[in-house]
């Protein structure tokens, strides 16, 4: 396929930028007690994720069960769902899911644990467990201290496989760097590593501490506690991670193609808020300075003209850089891999 036969709006991939961002990581996580399980929300790509695998990550995360269910369906066997499960349709999913592959959920409360644990005797099954703990981010997670032993002791008592703890310090990830970061950090982890000593003080092993983001991965060693970090945005990277994120680099660009121009004011492209997202910070449009996307609606991009020298014309392609990944993947079907100018493959989403 050729560059030009691509329809737009469409999501592409830069092959090279990419594919340094993985080596990168994988050789941050390719020695030391600390290993790497990417969070698949990031791309929702089973070829990616493939690629992630080959290069020495341990297993997948995922944020939801139709995730988890894309990479069961593509072969992927050791999985960690990192949202809560709750609600009898969706725990009988995960238990259907158990039995087929090393799919492990999250709990913060001892209702849904009852609920699974009740499916899994039911089916025959030891789903695996994992205590998710708040350190601070005040979004999910139990209580630090007693709260986290009473959990870990629920979900051996109905008989599940009680595997450790989860903690994600997502407060700390778009922190700049510097010594506040760092201490915000050590306290959150800190947290999970107290609450690993209490639980495996009241003779509960703990095997598993699972945490972390892209934003932090490199403080993991600070703590040799911690047993894997769901690093996920450094593999396709976007415009407001890489604000506080300066180890990667940008891989995604939607490509449009100006469908209006009132000259010397502004330009009109095909694409808008159905393919690319704008909830974190107005897009930048990539290699022509003097354009500035203004507003993005449902269907249109309205990019002012600061620069009238710019030569840009009705049916000419540009592309704009990707300031939201995840919510920019979640709306594409397909992502176009992009190399040397030429589109190499068409990798396809999934879940």
């Amino acid at each position: 396929m050729k560059f030009d036969e691509i329809d737009t709006p469409a999501l592409l991939l830069d092959l090279d930028a990419m594919e340094r961002n993985l080596a990168k990581m994988a050789e941050f996580f390719g020695t030391g007690p600390t290993r790497l399980r990417p969070h698949y929300k990031n791309h929702k790509c089973p070829a990616l994720a493939r690629r992630q695998i080959a290069a020495g990550a341990i297993g997948m995360a995922c944020a939801t069960l139709a995730e988890a269910e894309a990479l069961v369906a593509n072969g992927f066997a050791n999985i960690l769902i990192s949202s809560e499960l709750a609600g009898d349709r969706k725990i009988a999913r995960f238990v259907e899911l158990a039995k087929q592959a090393d799919v492990k959920g999250v709990v913060d409360n001892p209702k849904p644990v009852a609920a699974i644990g009740g499916a899994a005797r039911a089916q025959g099954c030891r789903p695996g467990i994992l205590v998710n703990v708040n350190v601070g981010q005040n979004r999910t997670g139990v209580k630090p201290g007693e709260p986290v032993v009473e959990l870990a002791r629920k979900v051996l008592a109905e008989g599940l496989r009680f595997h450790g703890l989860m903690g994600y310090e997502g407060h700390v990830a778009h922190h700049a760097e510097g010594p506040e970061k760092e201490a915000a950090y050590d306290l959150a982890m800190g947290t999970l590593m107290e609450c690993r000593r209490l639980v495996e003080e009241s003779g509960i092993p703990v095997e598993i501490v699972s945490t972390g983001g892209t934003g932090t991965h490199h403080l993991s060693p600070r703590f040799p506690g911690i047993t894997e970090s769901q690093a996920g945005s450094y593999l396709l990277m976007d415009t407001d991670y890489c604000n506080t994120c300066k180890d990667f680099e940008r891989t995604l660009t939607v490509l449009g193609t100006v469908i209006s121009k009132t000259e010397g004011e502004r330009v009109v492209v095909d694409a808008g808020l159905k393919s690319i997202s704008s909830e974190r910070g107005m897009p930048v449009v990539k290699s022509f300075a003097g354009l500035r996307l203004r507003k993005l609606n449902a269907e249109y991009g309205i990019i002012d003209i600061l620069d009238p020298a710019v030569s840009l014309g009705v049916g000419d392609t540009l592309e704009t850089w990707v300031h939201y990944g995840d919510a920019t993947v979640n709306l594409h079907r397909r992502m176009y891999g992009i190399r040397n100018g030429e589109v190499e493959e068409i990798l396809w989403l999934q879940g």
